[in-house]
């Protein structure tokens, strides 16, 4: 069920957004302050990729993952996180589309604050 639903969020809207996180990776890793985020953006645009089959998971976080999340909020945070919620209202306008919003929804939390989170499989 998870290949079904993962090839069909492919179909519609996943790969888009997997390559906004592709595009914030390679912006992350051209400039001197947005480097150390690069590799979590990368990781997190596989996750967009396959979204159903994982999950996110917090860590235990501190006062340097909040101002690391507040440094991703600035420069690439928000306006990922404002890509998911666009097309999680047009998903969650039918009733098919329903899982296709509630992945939208945590992958713009996930948006908002990557850092002190890591992506694992259900089990």
């Amino acid at each position: 069920m998870t290949l079904i639903l993962n090839i069909l969020w492919l179909i519609f809207g996943g790969l888009p957004m997997a390559l906004g996180w592709l595009i914030a990776a390679a912006l992350m890793a051209i400039t001197i302050i947005g480097l150390p985020w690069a590799p979590a953006a990368l990781r997190i645009a596989g996750y967009t990729l396959m979204p159903f089959g994982n999950q996110v998971q917090d860590r235990d976080t501190g006062v340097v993952s909040a101002f690391g999340n507040i440094i991703w909020f600035l420069l690439a945070g928000w306006w990922l996180a404002l890509g998911h919620l666009i097309l999680a209202i047009g998903w969650g306008v039918t009733i098919i589309g329903l899982p296709f919003a509630w992945a939208h929804l945590k992958l713009a939390k996930l948006s908002l604050m990557p850092v002190g989170t890591v992506i694992v499989p259900i089990s």
